[in-house]
Parts: structure tokens; sequence; C-alpha cells
């Protein structure tokens, strides 16, 4: 038993190889990643995978915008700065204010494996800067199988999922379906997103709701995945994918607007071979197609009375090929492969069905990479090096601009296992990614803005000592041309350059063999290297401050109990020349509790923030629209109040 939760916890805090997992299921180990499965069965509470990440890394930061579709940072960088891909396609919103981030896209009921990768140290996907969130959703199975949650909670939040699983050594199909919604959440002070949208004193009356939707729904959301699976050979199999998303009249109370809907499509399709000779012991093809259609909505708010409902429409869309063989050189893992997509995005404005505004060309970004990697043990030395090519193509007919962005991005990280008990890591990196839509057409950026680098160490080391475990990481971070908010510029952007530096330390205890504690801890600071014209605060947005998640387990039988706490310090130290405030220290203590009543049922019980607390986890950096309000301030969204939840599930 103390074997299996010291595994469990090399997999939970997973600051070793710059990696952190989402559950506490190990499945298998890499020099520069973690592979994590059951996060179907761990994250129960919330579909919304944002904030099943921020609950178990602390490193991470959940970007509060409504009940569901948040979105998360790394280590205070956000939006392309992060790479997240579902089951092997790249996947973008086409939301200007992010209501409709990559993440948001796919359920946690719907996801096998989670990898979360810190750092550039990933070279086969276009724009990895500050980390990496490569998400596997389920894969059917030869046996008949079922899945079939209930789940109901605070606020009127309902859910009800369904998985089907059927198949042969040839053949496997998978189909997955779930609907939920939810009523308004309530914050520590008693205040729903109508309540908190009022409570802003702002002079802005005309964005304020409607009262007749007072009580309405925060979201509707309903998906469908569906995966069928052929092995043609003992060394060659086909997989498709087909994910779908469908959200309907989502509240962003702390903007303009609300979501009319949210509709996301993700075709893969992963043709594989293995073994073809001495160059090649695996040969992937891998082939995407993802688009997400968002209008934007004024009609549950008061300027709808006078004005008629306007809609912002946005669509993007991203196509993507991925070639990629491996085989074994000198010892050593050699891969090598082939990148490329092309992303679209579109935005139209209509008042009262009327088209009245928007771009009559579409953005276009076309990228063209090449990628190697190579791994090999020396000893107790493992070696790990990588390098990409990337040629990026920016067009937009109606500014009349087609710009160039070429670069090369590479890293090398090595791990030293001085005992079984013993593991030392160092790496350096550097990566870039290129602007995007909003970032060169908003304000007077005219298409100026150059890629943003990174230039990144990290060294850390993860020791056992009998029933104690530490692990420690500390990284430095040089931004060179990092895109950042201009409010000079007319609401643009510019590139500045900045650090951004910070540790992490997690660890575990086992009392006995049914009794454990664990904990992890993260702290970061970020500021610009000098003040400018059009910078006056020294402070970066969005590096929040100490944080730490401490958990406690017990475990007897068929019987699991955990209590959970999240900790922060004061959020004072904040770029508030671009409009972030100071936010108060929180102590949230959240419980809950798991019975195996069969082989075949259980139940799980839970209590988020126990003692209703008011607090808010994420700042108000103005790189995204929210509304002023009275005081000047930009308006912030305090996070979910005492929160019941249960969830019966049937596994056969």
């Amino acid at each position: 038993m103390k074997k299996v939760l010291i595994l469990y916890f090399l997999s939970f805090t997973a600051i070793f190889a710059q990696s952190f997992i989402l559950s506490d299921i190990l499945v298998e180990e890499k020099a520069l990643s973690k592979l994590v499965k059951d996060v179907d069965s761990q994250e129960l509470k919330s579909a919304d995978l944002s904030e099943a990440l921020m609950r178990n890394t602390p490193s991470i930061m959940m970007l509060r915008r409504s009940a569901v579709s948040n979105d998360i940072a790394i280590r205070g960088m956000k939006k392309d700065n992060i790479n997240v891909i579902i089951d092997g396609a790249k996947v973008y919103g086409g939301c200007s204010n992010r209501m409709d981030p990559p993440i948001s896209h796919v359920l946690t009921n719907n996801i096998e494996n989670v990898i979360i990768q810190e750092g550039p140290f990933d070279v086969e996907n276009f724009g990895t800067l500050a980390g990496l969130v490569d998400i596997k959703v389920k894969e059917p199975k030869e046996k008949f199988s079922t899945d079939i949650n209930l789940n109901a909670g605070s606020f009127d939040y309902k859910k009800a999922s369904t998985s089907l699983s059927v198949g042969t050594s040839k053949v496997k199909l998978l189909l997955s379906m779930s609907k939920e919604n939810s009523g308004q959440y309530k914050d520590g002070s008693g205040n729903t997103l109508y309540d908190q949208n009022h409570l802003m004193n702002t002079s802005q009356t005309a964005n304020m709701y409607q009262k007749k939707y007072k009580d309405i729904d925060s979201y509707e959301k309903k998906t469908l995945l569906s995966k069928l699976y052929f092995n043609l050979s003992d060394t060659q199999t086909i997989k498709l994918s087909y994910t779908a998303n469908r959200s309907k009249n989502v509240l962003f109370a702390n903007t303009s607007m609300d979501a009319k809907r949210i509709d996301a499509d993700i075709y893969s399709l992963n043709y594989e071979v293995f073994d073809l000779g001495s160059f090649s012991k695996n040969l992937n093809f891998n082939i995407y197609n993802s688009k997400v259609n968002h209008p934007m909505t004024s009609l549950f708010r008061n300027k709808a009375i006078s004005m008629n409902e306007t809609i912002s429409d946005t669509n993007s869309k991203i196509s993507g090929l991925k070639i990629k063989n491996s085989f074994i050189l000198d010892e050593g893992l050699l891969t090598f492969g082939l990148d490329g997509s092309k992303r679209t995005w579109i935005y139209d404005v209509y008042n009262n069905g009327i088209r009245t505004g928007g771009w009559d060309s579409k953005f276009i970004t076309t990228n063209k990479a090449l990628f190697s990697k190579y791994n090999k043990n020396y000893g107790n030395l493992n070696m790990a090096f990588a390098v990409r090519y990337d040629k990026t193509n920016l067009e937009h007919k109606q500014n009349n601009v087609d710009k160039n962005i070429n670069d090369i991005s590479a890293n090398i990280f090595f791990t030293y296992t001085y005992d079984t008990n013993t593991k030392y890591f160092f790496g350096l990196g550097k990566a870039s990614r290129v602007p995007d839509y909003k970032e060169l057409i908003w304000g007077n950026n005219d298409f100026s803005l150059d890629k943003t680098k990174n230039y990144e160490v990290d060294v850390g080391f993860e020791k056992v000592i009998s029933d104690f475990t530490i692990k420690t990481k500390a990284f430095y971070s040089i931004l060179k041309d990092y895109i950042y908010k201009n409010k000079v510029n007319s609401g643009g952007y510019e590139n500045l350059d900045a650090k951004v530096y910070g540790f992490e330390i997690s660890g575990l205890y086992l009392f006995n063999e049914n009794l454990y504690f664990d904990y992890a801890v993260s702290y970061k600071r970020g500021k610009k290297d000098k003040l400018t014209k059009t910078q006056e605060d020294i402070d970066l947005a969005d590096i929040t401050p100490l944080k730490a998640n401490i958990g406690l387990t017990y475990e007897y039988k068929q019987h699991t109990l955990n209590a959970n706490i999240l900790l922060s310090d004061t959020w004072d130290k904040i770029d508030s020349y671009n409009d972030e405030q100071k936010i108060d220290s929180y102590s949230v203590l959240n419980l809950r509790y798991n019975n195996k009543l069969t082989k075949t049922f259980d139940i799980t019980l839970g209590i988020d923030n126990l003692f209703d607390s008011t607090y808010a986890v994420s700042n108000t950096y103005s790189d995204i629209g929210i509304r002023d309000g009275y005081s000047g301030e930009k308006t912030m969204i305090n996070e979910v109040g005492r929160y019941i939840y249960a969830n019966l599930r049937y596994r056969f």
C-alpha cells in the first residue's frame, strides 16, 4: 500500500521533469511529461476543466469569467502563450474576450489523460511558449462497457452523462453524451451573477441585465464524443474521432455581452504504423480540423431595449497535419517530423438581423514546421534534446498586410538519477509564438508586433525519505518582445521585455497504510524590464501570489474521505496601470466522500467552500474587455460560495 501511494504522489505533484498532472492516478512517467488517467472519475463536481486544473495545481490560475467556459494561465501567461491540444487537434476560440477558450471545449467526463507541461520544452506543436496542455479523451474498449453518471449540486445544477463502448479485436466504437445546466451560482456573500452585475455601481446602465432576466440559468451545455478504431493488422491502426460541444445562453456578468451560443466541432484522423524497419519503429500521420462558432449577444442587457439585439458573430477554424517518425539511433530514440496548420478567423456584427460591421476579409495564420527530438541514457544520466523550425505567414487582406515570421526553437533537458530515491534535473529552453488576430488588429498596431520569445532555465530535484517525499523546482524565464497590453495605443498591444521567476515545492507524508497527507506550494514573480511612456507599473499582470494546496486523505475498504485546503496570500503585486486590483488572501476548505457500494455502483458526496467564503482567484488585467464600474475599476467576479454536490455512477 505504501509503495502504491508513493507512486501516486510522484504522479500527483509532478514537479519533476517540468510537468504537472491533473489527478492522482499514475499510468506512466516520461522524461519530459506526466501521463495521468481517470480524470473523469476524480473530477465530478464541475464539467469545467479549468477549475479542475486550478484545484489540483497551485501554479495554474483559473480566469473566472462565468459559471463555465473559463480559461487558465500558466506562470502568469495565458491565451496563445499556452498550447492546448485535444485528442491530437489544436483548437482556437473565436471570441476576442475569450468566452470560448480552447480548454473549454472538452468536459472532464470525457477526458482520459491530461498532460500539463510547463515551460518552452515542446517542439511538436506550434507556439508552445509557456506550457502545453495535452488532453486525451476516452478511448473505446474491446469488451462491452457502459458508464452512467447522474450529478446534482447547489444552485440548481443538474447533469447526466453516459458512455457506451463496444468492439472486437479489429473494430472498436465509443459513444459518449452529456447534458447539463445550472442556475446562477451565489458567491460567499449570497450574490448571484445578476447581483454582481448590478452591484458594480456602474454608470454604464446599458450593460446591466434587464430585471426580467434576473433568475435565468447561467448556461446550458450538451456534448457528444464518438470514436471509431480499426486495427488493420498487428502493426497498423486507424483512429477516427469527433467531439461536439454545444453551449447556449452563457452569462458573462462582467462584460458587456453574453454568449448566445458556443458551438465547437473537433475532427481528427490518426494513422499509425509500427516496426516498418530499422529506420521506422513508429510512423504516425495525424490530420485534424476544428471549428468554433461563437455569437455574442446583448439580448439580456438594458441596451437591447432601445437598440434591439446586437450580435457579434465570431468564427474560428484550424486545419492541420502532422507526420512524425521514430527509430533507434545509437541506443537512443530519434524522432523527426513535419507539422503544418492553417488558422482562419472571421468577425461580423449584426443589429436586429442586419449586418452593421466587422471585417470584410479573413484573418489567416499559416504555419509550416520541421522538428526533431533525441533522447538517450548515458548511465544514470538521461539527455533529451529537441529543435523546431517554424515558417509562419500572417495575412489580412482588408488591411493589405502579408507578414512572414520565421524562428527556431530548441531545448535540452538533463535528468540524473543518483539512486532509486533521488533525482536531479536541469533544463534550458527557448520557444516563440506569433501575435494573434486581436493583438494585430485592435488599436493602432498595424501588424507591427514581433513574435514573443521565451528563454528559460528549470532546475530541481525529487527525494524520497522513508514515508516522506519532497520535490522542488525553480525556474527563470526571460521574455523578449512579450506581447502586452498598451492602454495608450488606442487599446492595442506592444512588445516589451520582462522576467518571470519562481519556485514550486510539493510532497507527501504517509502516516499509515490508510492515511496520507499531500501538499504543493507555488510562488512566482513577474516584472517588466523598465518603465516607459506606455507602461507606468513595473509589475507584470496575472502573476498570482504565494499559493498552496494541502490535502488529507483517508482510505478504508470501500470508503475514501478527502479534505483539501486551498490557500492564497494577498495579491498586492499588481499592474494597477493596466487595471489590476488588490485581492485579499483566502483559505477555502473542500470535503469529499466516496463509497464504492458495489462493483458497479459508487456514490460521491462533496462540499466545496465549506465556510462560504467570499473570494476571487483571478484579476482584471485589461487585455480582456471587462466592464468598468462607477469607480472606474474593472469588475471582478467572485468564486462560488458553499457548494454541495452528489454523484451516482454505474459502471458495467
